[in-house]
Formats: structure tokens, sequence, C-alpha cells
């Protein structure tokens, strides 16, 4: 949730968390600016008052992270999952703070026992001059997965997506009330790399 590489929201996302594609002609590697490169979870409603519950928008920034553009082009990198922080400006302090609890224990994330998302990439397939196909293998909650990735380049951004099913990764979506509240099996991972200079 990296052939020559390593989003794990979801996930999820779901990741969720997540790859790449080659930057350039230039046959080189080329580290991410994590500084400004983030990986980020979305999660979506579900039930029968799914109408008073919330979707989640959850946050992290890439911890590291390379593209490869020599040979077969790859990409790889890492989050800490710990460092994973619940966003939704929607929500009161104290409910965002249960939310952020409630994805760091053992019934969602268990970041403290799994603390590496990461990606690797197994092969890149260029669609055009801006847009990518990446598979590769997410890891999250301790599992490894095959995710494929929609990507593409604009403005010095490399942005893509994947939607993962959380129960892929051992993580039970959340449930309360019976059921009449909780989130969906799916959630969308994205990513948002800059290279650096």
């Amino acid at each position: 949730m990296m052939n020559r590489a390593t989003l794990s929201m979801g996930v999820l996302a779901v990741v969720l968390g997540g790859w790449m594609w080659p930057v350039a002609a230039r046959s080189e590697s080329r580290a991410m600016d994590v500084s400004r490169s983030v990986l980020k979870i979305r999660v979506f409603k579900s039930g029968l008052f799914s109408a008073f519950a919330h979707d989640h928008e959850i946050e992290a920034p890439i911890e590291q992270g390379a593209v490869e553009t020599a040979g077969n082009p790859a990409v790889e990198f890492r989050v800490d999952a710990r460092r994973l922080r619940v966003l939704d400006p929607e929500l009161a302090a104290d409910k965002r703070a249960e939310v952020q609890k409630t994805m760091d224990g053992p019934q969602v994330l268990d970041s403290s026992r799994f603390s590496g998302i990461s990606f690797q990439s197994m092969s890149v397939e260029k669609i055009d001059a801006e847009h990518w196909i990446v598979r590769g293998n997410l890891t999250l909650h301790g599992q490894t997965r095959p995710v494929i990735v929609t990507a593409i380049q604009k403005d010095g951004h490399y942005r893509g997506s994947a939607t993962l099913k959380q129960r892929d990764f051992g993580i039970a979506p959340v449930s309360i009330a019976g059921g009449t509240v909780k989130v969906k099996d799916e959630v969308t991972v994205e990513f948002d790399i800059v290279l650096a200079e």
C-alpha cells in the first residue's frame, strides 16, 4: 500500500501508499524532493446513515524515493505510516483526533507495528508524452499487493492515483452503529511527486 525500486489507504489507500515513470531522456537516477512530495489517501463513507458521516482525507510526506530513467524506467518510494495525518478540515478538532487515533490503532493501520508503506515499480508503460501506466507492488499494513497506477506529468509535478481495497491488505473497513455508519472497502491513493534539482 518499487523491480528496481521500494502508498501503504489507502489506504487505505488506499493506499495506499506510492509510483513513477520516465521523466526525461537522460539515463540517471533522480531523488524525490521530500519537502514537496506527498502521499494522500481518500476514504469514503458508506452505510444507511452515511449522510451523518464524513469522507476522510489523509496525507503524509514521502520520506524517501527515486526515479530511474536508465534502461528500464523505475520508481520507488517510502512513507512512514506514523506521519499520516487526518486533514478533514470540516471536522471539529476533537472529532478529528478521534479519527486519527482510530486510524493509527490496531483496528486500522496499526502504524506503531507496521510503520513502513512502500512502492516498487515492476513495469512502466508510456501512453503519450505526459501519461503513464505504472504497475508495481505496494506494501501496506505488512502486506504486499500488486497495484496499477495512472500517472500524469504537468508543471513539474508527477501526479497519479490508484484504487485499492483495504481488505486486500488485511484491514477491515471501520464500521460503527451496527454497520449503519461505515467506510467503503475501496480507497483512493494519490501522490504528488516533485524531483530534486
